[in-house]
């Protein structure tokens, strides 16, 4: 199983790494204090990142509420 998730991280790197090469133009960004120029590529890869960050984060949360309710069931039935 351990195989496979590298595999698969290593096969999205690579897709990533073509994509970002593929779409050079420039993107820009103004967040009113600073404005920012990336190409295509890299924004969308960093898109991505931040939400499989903020998905893994939200996924680790609801983990440790449902391990805290378990938690505090088993001490109500002692």
């Amino acid at each position: 199983m351990r195989a496979l998730i590298v595999a698969l991280v290593i096969v999205s790197l690579i897709l990533g790494a073509l994509f970002g090469a593929l779409n050079p133009q420039a993107v820009s960004y103004d967040f009113g204090l600073a404005h920012l120029q990336v190409s295509k590529g890299s924004a969308l890869l960093i898109a991505l990142l931040i939400g499989w960050l903020l998905g893994g984060a939200l996924c680790w949360a609801g983990s440790g509420l449902a391990r805290q309710r378990r938690r505090t069931s088993h001490l109500g039935q002692r």
